[in-house]
């Protein structure tokens, strides 16, 4: 199975490629992260002048004009198209319920500085506790609900600054 590569240019030029080498491309290493490279017998000298590996984006000098190049994969592909990111901050400023349920405890207060994965409140449901922990670092805006409510799925608990 030949792998189907996405490779943007600059933000705005998008390229569909099945070989990142390019059989029709002859190149060679001059020096570390410089090539020589002949395309339908045209003379390039290239140079990859950054590379952010996880993120698969290089900045590569080619005759002294500079592309930034992303490459996606099938699987990077995929996980845009579903709204997922690799590699990001959690940007979460709110927390909602995530079932109906009765409001047992609240650890937090407004104002509280909370660490990722702290403890924020327990949510009882179909006769369990759940514990919803603090998905990011950060501080406490506003809590909506009290100890003792009644919440539906969807309602929001607590905000983030």
């Amino acid at each position: 199975m030949n792998e189907k590569y996405q490779l943007t240019v600059n933000s705005d030029s998008s390229y569909q490629s099945s070989d990142l080498t390019g059989l029709d491309v002859n190149s060679t290493l001059v020096s570390p992260n410089n090539y020589h490279v002949l395309k339908n017998n045209k003379s390039f000298t290239t140079e990859i002048t950054a590379g952010q590996f996880d993120q698969k984006r290089y900045v590569v000098k080619v005759n002294n004009n500079t592309y930034t190049v992303n490459i996606q994969n099938h699987l990077d592909q995929l996980i845009k198209q579903l709204g997922f990111s690799i590699g990001t901050n959690k940007q979460v400023n709110a927390i909602k319920a995530p079932m109906p349920g009765l409001i047992l405890e609240i650890s937090v207060q407004v104002g509280q500085e909370v660490l990722e994965n702290d403890n924020l409140l327990i949510l009882e449901a179909m006769k369990m506790e759940n514990n919803l922990s603090s998905p990011r670092a950060g501080i406490i805006k506003s809590i909506s609900v009290s100890k003792g409510d009644t919440v539906e799925k969807g309602q929001l608990l607590i905000e983030f600054e």
